[in-house]
């Protein structure tokens, strides 16, 4: 169906705060998404598996080239691109806007935030090109909400190595990624390190993670890291400690709460087509009250979202966003993305469980979205923490 101001989700025009030529890029890149990525993303969620055939057609979406400019086309885009990039991905499937995120956002943010230029150098290009996948592996079987704290996985220096003994878990693309992005706490000074790991590295093993209801196309792996051994030029030499880490998480979850409003603004679009061509008792269901009101709450909570991830992309570009602002907007979109998906599967009865009208998969899918990148809880406790100078983590 066309969009017009009244059908579009985006019901204050946010978007005509980007450029013509952004507005216009974007929707040639929804385009390429709808005939390239779509058709086969059901199917993979379905069967739980990676569709590879899809790694060319992102690259030649140039999408890490937009992040990093650099090693892209050159061209600096708004803050707001980015985040109306991975709306546009999300609302697509958001499975495998995850096996992007996770390259381009995790992966290759942490490389280029916490790598000496040489290492730039050496791993950005290809990364960029998506000749090399990346993984990021920071969760522990044991440990996710206090891993700052309560890191398990170790790295131990002799000479110019570093042997690494641990494991991971929930570690998106894990299963086949080229490079993957190993935090540990050396034991000398107990500090957080960033480690690149190559794929089959002696030692290394990757276990995919079955049953997942969430974001089924994902390859989610155990880790187990049995003495694998890292030279000294692979470790990230810029990270000295969590706080580092932090830095890219706390970029991430801008990301994710830019990906929490896309699986909103999509449970929507498919909620309110289906309202009015599905007929009952002689007319469109969204002829009746109680139908335009479930719209409405759905319309409202994606607009106070489009609201604040706006703003929070400005923040950014100033420099002024903080962890806590990131946390602040990560908690807020993912609860009330919550909120429109339950509505919109309901809206669709019976047909809202079956993967052939797709809202089942974007209800399903924003489980996940709601419990990573830090918890409600945890990231309430962030900004609670901000706001009073007390703080209430254990």
């Amino acid at each position: 169906m066309p969009r017009t101001a009244q059908t579009d989700p985006d019901f204050f025009g946010y978007a005509e705060l980007l450029s013509d030529a952004e507005r216009t890029e974007l929707a040639e890149i929804r385009d390429y998404l709808e005939r390239e990525i779509k058709p086969v993303a059901n199917a993979a969620w379905e069967a739980a598996e990676f569709p590879f055939e899809v790694i060319p057609k992102f690259a030649e979406l140039r999408l890490a080239g937009y992040h990093y400019p650099e090693f892209g086309d050159g061209r600096p885009r708004s803050p707001l691109f980015s985040g109306f990039l991975s709306l546009e991905l999300v609302r697509t499937d958001p499975s495998l806007s995850i096996f992007s995120g996770v390259h381009t956002g995790l992966a290759m943010g942490s490389i280029n935030g916490g790598a000496d230029e040489e290492q730039r150098r050496r791993w950005m290009p290809g990364m960029a090109a998506m000749d090399t996948i990346g993984a990021f592996a920071l969760t522990e079987p044991e440990g996710g909400s206090d891993v700052a704290g309560g890191m398990r996985t170790t790295a131990r220096r002799e000479g110019d190595e570093w042997v690494l003994r641990g494991a991971k878990r929930w570690i998106g693309n894990g299963t086949f990624a080229d490079l993957i992005v190993v935090w540990a706490r050396d034991v000398a000074d107990d500090q957080v390190k960033g480690f690149v790991v190559g794929k089959g590295a002696p030692g290394l093993t990757a276990s995919k993670i079955e049953g997942k209801i969430a974001l089924r196309t994902v390859q989610n792996a155990d880790l187990v890291l049995d003495d694998v051994r890292v030279p000294e030029a692979d470790r990230l030499q810029r990270i000295n400690g969590f706080r580092d880490t932090a830095k890219v998480l706390a970029a991430t979850r801008g990301g994710v709460a830019w990906s929490s409003l896309g699986v909103a603004l999509r449970a929507y679009e498919l909620a309110r087509d289906y309202a009015v061509r599905r007929e009952q008792f002689g007319k469109p269901i969204g002829s009746y009250q109680m139908v335009q009101d479930l719209l409405v709450k759905m319309l409202s909570n994606i607009t106070a979202m489009f609201g604040m991830v706006v703003r929070l992309n400005e923040l950014v570009a100033q420099g002024r966003a903080g962890a806590d602002r990131a946390a602040l907007a990560k908690a807020f979109t993912t609860t009330r993305m919550r909120e429109v998906v339950a509505w919109a599967r309901e809206l669709f009865g019976g047909n809202g469980i079956v993967l052939e009208h797709e809202v089942a998969k974007f209800f399903a899918d924003a489980e996940a979205f709601y419990s990573f990148e830090g918890t409600r809880e945890m990231n309430t406790l962030i900004v609670g923490k901000s706001i009073t100078g007390l703080s209430a983590f254990a």
